[in-house]
């Protein structure tokens, strides 16, 4: 039982606010050009990008597609990974979404 002077720990976390996983996605927009970013909840992310609220990049390219995703377990890993696709060539881009050049 917790003292008068030393408040109780908080509980843990449960299944719905633990860890999430972190996602590196691909949209094509419109213009067919693509975007690469990161999220810890890709269905909203969605919907922002969707709404014209996501990135200023994608706002004047919507509707944009969902073409690829990928599951990281940290945001360093999601942001390393965003930054290596980021330097890939187009044709690079294309062939890991499965598009044909």
């Amino acid at each position: 039982m917790p003292s008068a002077d030393k408040p109780a720990r908080p509980h843990a976390p449960t299944n719905d606010t633990a860890r999430k996983d972190w996602i590196v996605y691909i949209l094509e927009c419109k213009d067919r050009s693509l975007y690469t970013g990161i999220t810890n909840d890709l269905k909203r992310r969605l919907d922002e990008h969707g709404k014209g609220t996501g990135a200023k990049y994608t706002q004047p390219r919507r509707p944009v597609r969902l073409r690829y995703t990928e599951t990281h377990g940290s945001k360093s890993a999601a942001l390393k990974r965003e930054a290596a696709i980021k330097a890939l060539p187009r044709a690079d881009k294309l062939a890991l979404i499965g598009t044909p050049r």
